[in-house]
């Protein structure tokens, strides 16, 4: 059973409402003992005549004059939202993620690629689902630029907003933000990551394929999306260096053409695997509702039928 010390009105700012709904009730309520404006604009033996005569109507009942104001205060009291406490609410946290860790060096942002490798994170942040997502750049330094999250849609607004000055340190260091990646995971407590890696390669050596392996140790895989960059002038990197890391990273090899498989292998068309979390929400439950199914008991008598 809960008290009233338990109720929390959600929208108490409609109790202004009850005062104003008082005096008018009070107002109308005087005035209903009197036959309206007749007082005032006949002689008080003629008033008498004419209403012993039925040419006037009688005043109405007070009780039926104040019942629409209890109705509108009713209404008032169930507009400020009166609520209780749901205890035992169960929450549930995913235990699946992924983290997004671009490459945001000069020769990614400023080639004519670039806009297809913001459509393919796009196209992945969109087939999640229910995953939380993380998002990791880097260039001469790594940056945690969003923790995990839920919120798909302002991590890709954050993408869309990545240009030449997004980051100031310069060159490239892959294997600083796939270590940050890995803390992100381990951080989380996720049990089944991914991490994509988007980049041309530029960077890729032995300290990578070390930090692809302590994230296949955390029980998550490594994929890579391939952007054929030129704008730098350097030569492609070999393909046999991504083969590399994706071997040991458990992952694919995506290019920002294979857009469909991407989506169909980051979605969350599987039951993503959820555990019961210890911190508990606060929920309340309007009860103001029934408050209106309270006030149609006195509006019943509105309908009543007058004697002819």
């Amino acid at each position: 059973m809960s008290s009233i010390a338990d109720i929390t009105f959600l929208r108490p700012f409609w109790f202004a409402a009850i005062p104003v709904l008082v005096t008018l009730m009070i107002w109308r309520l005087r005035r209903s003992g009197q036959p309206g404006d007749w007082q005032a604009s006949i002689q008080p033996h003629l008033l008498a005549a004419m209403t012993a005569m039925g040419r006037i109507e009688p005043a109405g009942s007070r009780f039926f004059a104040a019942v629409p104001f209890v109705i509108a205060m009713c209404v008032a009291v169930a507009l400020t939202g009166p609520s209780i406490e749901k205890r035992g609410a169960q929450t549930f946290r995913n235990l699946d993620g992924v983290v997004f860790v671009i490459d945001v060096s000069g020769s990614m942002v400023r080639d004519e690629s670039w806009p297809s490798v913001v459509n393919m994170a796009h196209a992945g942040l969109s087939a999640l689902g229910s995953k939380p997502a993380a998002l990791i750049v880097y260039g001469g330094d790594s940056y945690l630029a969003s923790p995990l999250t839920t919120d798909h849609r302002q991590l890709a607004q954050s993408i869309s907003l990545i240009d030449e000055d997004f980051i100031p340190d310069r060159g490239n260091r892959p294997h600083l933000a796939l270590e940050r990646a890995a803390d992100v995971l381990q951080n989380a407590l996720v049990l089944s990551g991914d991490v994509v890696l988007m980049t041309d390669g530029e960077g890729l050596g032995d300290d990578a394929i070390a930090a692809a392996m302590r994230i296949t140790e955390l029980g998550a895989r490594l994929s890579v999306v391939l952007a054929k960059t030129t704008v730098s002038g350097n030569p492609p990197i070999s393909p046999a260096t991504f083969e590399s890391l994706v071997s040991v990273g458990g992952g694919q090899i995506y290019e920002t053409p294979d857009l469909i498989r991407f989506m169909a292998d980051f979605g969350d068309a599987a039951a993503s695997r959820t555990e019961l979390q210890d911190l508990q929400l606060v929920l309340r439950a309007d009860i103001g509702r029934y408050i209106l199914f309270l006030a149609l008991l006195p509006a019943l008598l509105l309908f009543r039928r007058s004697r002819a």
